[in-house]
């Protein structure tokens, strides 16, 4: 069974038993986590699709960790001037396992 599910402004498609990586969740490691933004519920021989969700369908899910993604680094240069700055980032993110679709 395939789901399409919206949480933090992304989509997601995830299936039973899928580990994926979205943006942060407050919540402990191993607390249960409900998505109720479920878009498209595929079961392999009906397909619905939201409008722009679906009604009374929900994802869920169990928190399996809380980490941050590597660093990047954001570098603001204006030419000629001596305008030069630099900035690191490490987004917060969420591993959720899919446990019920």
């Amino acid at each position: 069974m395939l789901a399409v599910i919206q949480t933090g402004g992304k989509q997601y498609d995830v299936r039973e038993g899928d580990k994926i990586e979205i943006e942060k969740l407050e919540g402990e490691v191993g607390s249960k986590v409900v998505f109720d933004q479920v878009l498209l519920l595929d079961d392999g021989k009906k397909v619905q699709i939201g409008k722009p969700v679906l009604e009374n369908q929900e994802v869920e899910g169990k928190i399996l960790e809380q980490k941050k993604a590597s660093k990047i680094i954001i570098i603001k240069q204006k030419p000629k001037k001596r305008y030069f700055k630099k900035q690191g980032h490490a987004q917060k993110l969420t591993v959720v396992e899919i446990t019920k679709v």
